[in-house]
């Protein structure tokens, strides 16, 4: 992490879990759990019924109300949808894109989170790109290069201004609710690859700026130390977002000099 250039984010993804009535109670344990924490970011992505629910319960709360995908375009005719404009006017803060579960089982392509991210943008709503490699891509030394291609088609088109209201996720497809993660010194060895992509495009100053997030089985026991290399600024927490108690020890491990 770097607080001097910027912002440290831990982002619960509950994915397809939990239940609207059931937020109220989760919003409880972890309000009482919550650590006092520096200068850190708390965002919860959340299926789309229960955003309300969020919205309601972590009112007055230090935590951001995120959503889980979104479509690119405006309006229009498609069926089970959710438009950006329908989620800003939810109060939403942020959204994942390009997830790997969506490019997997919903054939979402980098041309497709591109769009979404500057549909987002263009709402003020800022898009958590994610970006990985499979288990075979690893084996074969293709990580690199597969990163940089998904870092530059999710940000094709894109001012610096725009790049630098962008978060972006290392999740190792591998290392996705399997247990197994990346080592911190191979997550930050791919998290400073991300950041010298954005540097070529963009600049150093835009670069340091940019909030990169490690998402690949993020936990208590490993967090401290992900957490502790210098181009990880934060967590994309899938399975341990859902225990209140688990969460809020991942968010009290950005408590570090």
């Amino acid at each position: 992490m770097n607080r001097k250039y910027r912002k440290v984010i831990i982002a619960g993804n509950w994915k397809m879990n939990m239940l609207p009535s059931k937020v109220k109670r989760y919003m409880e344990d972890l309000r009482g759990a919550m650590p006092k924490v520096k200068t850190c970011s708390v965002v919860l992505c959340v299926p789309y019924p229960m955003i309300p629910a969020l919205n309601k319960a972590a009112r007055d709360s230090r935590i951001a109300v995120g959503a889980q995908n979104v479509n690119e375009h405006e309006k229009g005719a498609y069926t089970g949808e959710v438009s950006v404009s329908m989620l800003e006017d939810l109060n939403v803060k942020y959204v994942i894109v390009g997830h790997s579960e969506r490019r997997q089982y919903y054939g979402e392509t980098d041309f497709g989170v591109n769009a979404k991210v500057k549909a987002l943008l263009a709402a003020g709503i800022s898009p958590i790109i994610c970006v990985g490699e499979s288990l075979q891509q690893r084996e074969f030394d293709l990580t690199m290069d597969h990163i940089s291609y998904q870092v530059k088609a999710a940000v094709h088109g894109l001012t610096p201004e725009e790049v630098r209201k962008c978060v972006s996720a290392y999740e190792p497809i591998w290392a996705i609710g399997t247990g197994r993660n990346a080592t911190a010194e191979q997550a930050q060895e791919v998290c400073e690859h991300i950041r010298a992509i954005i540097r070529q495009g963009y600049g150093a100053r835009v670069a340091r700026s940019v909030c990169i997030l490690y998402g690949g089985s993020m936990n208590s026991k490993n967090a401290y130390e992900l957490l502790s290399m210098p181009d990880i600024d934060g967590g994309l927490v899938g399975g341990a977002s859902l225990d209140p108690a688990e969460f809020a020890k991942i968010i009290e491990a950005t408590n570090q000099e």
